[in-house]
C-alpha cells in the first residue's frame, strides 16, 4: 500500500510530542521523514524530541507521580483495562499502521494489539499483589516491609513491535504507582503516536508520556536524574550504552536485548515437527527481526541430511517475501536499507568463511518487490563454531545449521556465545528434555515447541542478552523497591 492509498483513520493525526495531558511541538521545532520500508518512501514526518522535550516530559511524569503513587491499586487497574478495551477496539487499523511503517506482514501484526491488552488487563489483575511481608522481631517490635513504586520511569522501545512494546511496556510500571515515559523507536515511530492520541487522556495529565527521537532523545532520557529508572528492548551496544549512562545516577535498568539462539535436535525428536519447530523459531514472518529467533540449529548427524532436506523445500513454500499490507503474505520486509546492508554483509561473509548456501541468499526477484528493503528466507549449512555467522546475531532471516555428535562437544558449542536469551531442545525422552534444559545457559527454554511466549511466564536473558525479567509477576517488582519499616512500642 502506497502512502497516497492509506485509509483515513490509520495514520495519527498528531505530529507532536504527547506529555503532560497534551500534545506540544518539539521545543527545537526538528522532525525527521518516517518511511515504508516496502517502497522505501516517505509516509510522513515525526518529530524529534531534544534533552529539552525530555525534560519537560520527565519533569510532567514527576509532578504527576506523587497523586498516581496514591491512587489505589484498584483503581490503577481500571485505568489499564479501559487502555486496553480500546486497543482491542483499534486493532486492526493498528496492524496497518505497524505494517506500512516497520515492513511486517499485517496478518502477523493482527495479533500485536491484542497481546498488548492482554499485558495491560494481567498487570491490572496485579495491581493489587505488591505487598510486603512482617518480619518477627520479638517482644516490643513490629517489624514490616512495604513495595513501593519508584517515581518515573523512561522505556525505549525496539521496532520489530513498535506498537506492542509501546502499549504493554507501560502495563507494569503503571500498576505498580509509577509515572511513565516511552520513547518510540525512531525507525518506526507513528504507531506510538497513535497510542498517544488513544490511550493518553484516560490517564490523568503526566501519568502517561511519548516521546519519538534518536539517540539524542534516548541518552537524555537516560541521563536524567529525574528518571529513577530506565528499560530499553534493542541491541547490545545500545544495551550497554544506556548501562554505561545510567551508572552516572546509579540508576537501575531492565534491558532486553539480542540473542544467538539454539534449538538443539536430538535423534529421536519428531522430524515433521521438528522441521515446523525450525521454521518458526526463526522468525522468518518478522524476516528474521527478533531477538528470540533461534538463529543456529544443532541437528544429530543421524537425522541432519534428512531434516535439512525438508527445511529447505518447505521454506520458500512456507516464508517467500511479499507486500506487507497483503493479508496473504506470510514474510515482510527488513526495517530499513541499513538493516538490508547488514544482512547482505553477513550473509556474504557466511560464503567467505566456508558456510554452505541451501536457500536464499540474495534479494527477491520479483519486480514488485525492488525498491524495498526485502531480503529472501536464508539457510547456511555445515556451519562452525568459529564462523561470524555462528557468533553475531543478524537480525535478518538467516539460519545457520550446525551438525552434531558428541553431546559434550555439543554444548560446549551452544554456550560458546556471549548471548543467552532462548533456546529450544527437541526430543521425545522425558530424561533427555530435562538435561539438556539444566545444561542451556539462556533465560528462556521451549521444549519441542518455538517463538511462542506465555502470559506469566518470566521472559529475559543472561550473560549479554539482558537484565531483568518480563511479562510476569517479576517484571512488576522491577519498578519497585522494599522498604523496611520498624515500630518500637514504648
Amino acid at each position: 500500500m502506497r502512502a497516497k492509498d492509506i485509509p483515513q483513520g490509520v495514520l495519527p493525526d498528531q505530529r507532536g510530542l504527547y506529555y503532560g495531558g497534551a500534545w506540544h511541538a518539539p521545543k527545537a521545532g526538528a522532525s525527521a521523514p518516517t518511511i515504508n520500508p516496502t517502497y522505501n518512501e516517505v509516509i510522513t514526518t515525526a518529530p524529534l524530541a531534544d534533552a529539552a522535550d525530555v525534560d519537560a516530559a520527565v519533569q510532567a511524569a514527576h509532578a504527576a507521580f506523587p497523586a498516581w503513587a496514591s491512587t489505589t491499586p484498584v483503581e490503577r487497574g481500571r485505568y489499564l483495562r479501559r487502555a486496553a478495551a480500546v486497543l482491542r477496539e483499534h486493532a486492526q487499523p493498528l496492524a496497518l499502521l505497524d505494517a506500512l511503517n516497520n515492513g511486517n506482514p499485517i496478518s502477523a501484526l493482527a495479533m500485536d494489539a491484542g497481546f498488548a491488552a492482554d499485558c495491560l488487563d494481567y498487570f491490572a489483575g496485579l495491581a493489587t499483589e505488591v505487598k510486603g511481608e512482617t518480619i518477627p522481631m520479638g517482644d516490643g517490635n513490629f517489624n514490616y516491609t512495604v513495595q513501593e513504586p519508584l517515581g518515573v520511569v523512561a522505556r525505549i522501545v525496539a521496532y520489530n513491535h513498535p506498537f506492542m512494546f509501546a502499549a504493554a511496556k507501560m502495563a507494569a510500571p503503571l500498576a505498580a504507582g509509577n509515572t511513565v515515559v516511552m520513547k518510540a523507536p525512531d525507525q518506526a515511530p507513528l504507531s506510538t503516536l497513535r497510542l498517544a492520541e488513544l490511550v493518553g487522556d484516560i490517564f490523568p495529565p503526566g501519568v502517561v508520556n511519548f516521546l519519538c527521537g534518536g539517540r539524542d532523545c534516548g541518552d537524555a532520557m537516560t541521563r536524567h536524574p529525574l528518571v529513577r529508572k530506565i528499560t530499553l528492548i534493542g541491541g547490545v551496544p545500545t544495551g550497554k550504552a544506556v548501562m554505561r549512562s545510567a551508572s552516572d545516577n546509579l540508576k537501575p535498568v531492565l534491558l532486553e536485548l539480542g540473542g544467538k539462539n539454539a534449538l538443539v535436535a536430538y535423534p529421536d525428536a519428531d522430524i515433521d515437527k521438528l522441521v515446523n519447530g525450525i521454521i518458526a523459531g526463526m522468525n522468518f514472518t518478522w524476516s528474521g527481526q527478533s531477538c528470540g529467533s533461534t538463529s543456529r540449529v544443532f541437528l544429530h548427524a543421524s537425522i541432519y541430511d534428512q531434516v535439512l532436506e525438508k527445511v529447505v523445500s518447505l521454506l520458500p513454500q512456507r516464508h517467500k517475501p511479499g507486500i506487507p499490507t497483503d493479508p496473504k503474505t506470510t514474510m515482510g520486509s527488513l526495517v530499513s536499507q541499513a538493516q538490508l546492508d547488514k544482512v547482505i554483509g553477513y550473509v556474504a561473509k557466511g560464503i567467505e568463511d566456508g558456510g554452505r548456501l541451501l536457500c536464499g541468499g540474495k534479494r527477491p526477484d520479483d519486480p514488485a518487490l525492488k525498491d524495498g528493503f526485502f531480503y529472501e528466507a536464508t539457510v547456511f549449512a555445515d556451519m562452525q563454531p568459529h564462523m561470524r555467522l555462528a557468533q553475531e546475531e543478524v537480525f535478518g532471516p538467516v539460519l545457520s545449521v550446525f551438525k552434531w555428535s558428541d553431546e559434550e562437544a555439543l554444548w560446549n558449542q551452544v554456550n560458546g556465545v556471549d548471548f543467552g536469551l532462548t533456546g529450544s531442545i527437541w526430543t521425545q525422552n522425558v530424561n533427555t528434555a530435562h538435561r539438556a534444559a539444566r545444561r542451556i545457559q539462556t533465560g528462556y527454554v521451549w521444549m519441542n515447541n518455538a517463538s511462542q511466549h506465555f502470559m506469566g511466564a518470566p521472559f529475559g536473558g543472561v550473560k549479554q542478552s539482558g537484565i531483568g525479567r518480563e511479562e510476569c509477576f517479576s517484571e512488576l517488582l522491577e519498578f519497585t523497591y522494599t522498604k523496611n519499616v520498624n515500630l518500637k512500642f514504648e
